[in-house]
């Protein structure tokens, strides 16, 4: 399981641990990545990603999963969420051709 974040492509920094005698040795910077499931209106169903704390702060401030797909473009998001954004446009215009 990759460690990079689905919607804003965070991903493992690398630093150095200093020591107080100023010893330099390797480490890893983690993103906080968690599994979230998200609500989507127009598919009326939960999709799981996996995003860090800060991509779900986004999505939850821009008015759920739906409002931040349609909203973003294509060029800023990742393969996997494409393809939600290709489902859920693809529902939004089966909704709309069922009610004219």
């Amino acid at each position: 399981m990759s460690r990079r974040c689905r919607i804003t492509g965070k991903t493992v920094l690398t630093g150095n641990n200093v020591s107080h005698a100023n010893n330099k040795t390797r480490r890893r910077f983690l993103p906080n990545m968690q599994v979230a499931s998200l609500l989507s209106d127009t598919l009326g169903t939960a999709i799981r990603l996996r995003l860090c704390t800060r991509a779900i702060r986004t999505v939850e401030s821009k008015g759920g999963i739906d409002a931040f797909l349609l909203t973003t473009p294509n060029r800023r998001l990742g393969e996997e969420v494409k393809t939600i954004k290709r489902r859920l446009l693809r529902a939004q215009a089966k909704r709309a051709a069922a009610q004219a």
